[in-house]
């Protein structure tokens, strides 16, 4: 028999068959600033006609995965929301430095090429794509046959935004007295799944079809609920003229790692618990693992997805323009006071 690329574990006709199954899906994302189809070397887009309303430009770009969050979809063989997350998570991440979200890559690796698994891949990032306002301007899928093991799957995404040089959100702006409101979250996100799957799997014993009385949904539902993305009401307050002095998108490091990354060095933020509600799974965790309260708010975001840190002045305000996202809650949890850099709970 003759050696071929498929029988050494690369089919590139599923690659194909995928790209057909997908195509319209991606182009139903694309803005006018897209100037190429699927299919070329590289995604064209139009960055100074998408950028003419900016005085200067600067363009912010992330990258990250879904993590360990996929052991859960196999299980599941549910893929169309870990779609959703990869995008979610970028656009967050570059929402937090000010940025609007303009396109999206994506990187779909696994050992054999499922066209009917990429479909619910891509169905889910385009979903989330089109909530945001993002266009999907190219990806890349790899079969990697002895790097992956059979079903393996890893997905990463690379999202670029643009925010105005003058108005990027980095912390300089914060001040002892702002307050800091807190995005509610739906569930885990995309961080602490590797704790999560011991806790709810080796500890606690459960399948993802079980049911637990604390939970509405199954084990798996509730771990595949999807990552929110902030972008809507954010840049809609940002784009009012409200000035947000720091956002701290909360994902691995929970807030105890990560509201840091925005504050200057003299001061502290303050989070009052008990002003918003932590969901039930996050509690459940907790019950199973006999986890201490500092482990899981520096492994979780326990109900809270995203904080802006604001003057107390315009808190009315940002509540008049949050009622025209009433998928979105908000809480103010907490303060900001003197100090040197650091989470304080109360």
């Amino acid at each position: 028999m003759s050696i071929t690329y498929k029988n050494s574990g690369v089919d590139i006709e599923a690659g194909n068959k995928t790209i057909d199954l997908i195509k319209d899906k991606v182009k139903s994302t694309f803005t006018n600033h897209v100037l190429t189809g699927i299919g070329g070397f590289g995604g064209l887009f139009d960055f100074h006609e998408a950028t003419k309303e900016y005085d200067h430009p600067v363009m912010v770009q992330s990258i990250d995965g879904v993590g360990t969050k996929l052991i859960i979809a196999k299980k599941m063989n549910k893929f169309d929301t870990v779609g959703i997350d990869i995008v979610n998570h970028c656009c967050d991440d570059v929402l937090a430095m000010g940025a609007k979200p303009l396109t999206f890559l994506d990187y779909v690796a696994n050992e054999t090429l499922d066209p009917k698994i990429m479909d619910q891949i891509v169905t889910g990032i385009v979903e989330a794509c089109k909530i945001s306002g993002v266009s999907l301007v190219g990806g890349e899928t790899a079969e990697m046959p002895g790097v992956y093991l059979p079903g393996e799957h890893d997905i990463a995404g690379v999202i670029t935004g643009v925010v105005e040089k003058d108005k990027i959100v980095d912390g300089i702006n914060i001040k002892e007295g702002n307050i800091i409101l807190g995005f509610a979250s739906d569930g885990l996100h995309t961080n602490g799944y590797s704790l999560a799957r011991k806790l709810f799997f080796d500890i606690g014993k459960f399948n993802v079809k079980d049911s637990h009385p604390k939970l509405e949904k199954t084990v798996g539902e509730t771990l595949l609920i999807p990552h929110k993305s902030y972008v809507n009401p954010v840049m809609e307050i940002m784009n009012s003229g409200i000035q947000i002095n720091g956002i701290a998108h909360i994902t691995g490091g929970g807030f105890i790692h990560n509201i840091p990354r925005v504050l200057p060095v003299n001061l502290d933020v303050e989070i009052e618990k008990g002003t918003w509600p932590v969901l039930p799974v996050f509690k459940v965790m907790q019950e199973l693992g006999n986890i201490e309260e500092i482990e899981m708010y520096k492994s979780f975001n326990m109900g809270i997805g995203l904080t802006i840190i604001i003057d107390p002045k315009d808190k009315e305000k940002i509540k008049e323009i949050l009622k025209n996202h009433p998928d979105h809650t908000t809480y103010e949890i907490g303060k900001v006071i003197k100090g040197n850099k650091k989470v304080i709970l109360k």
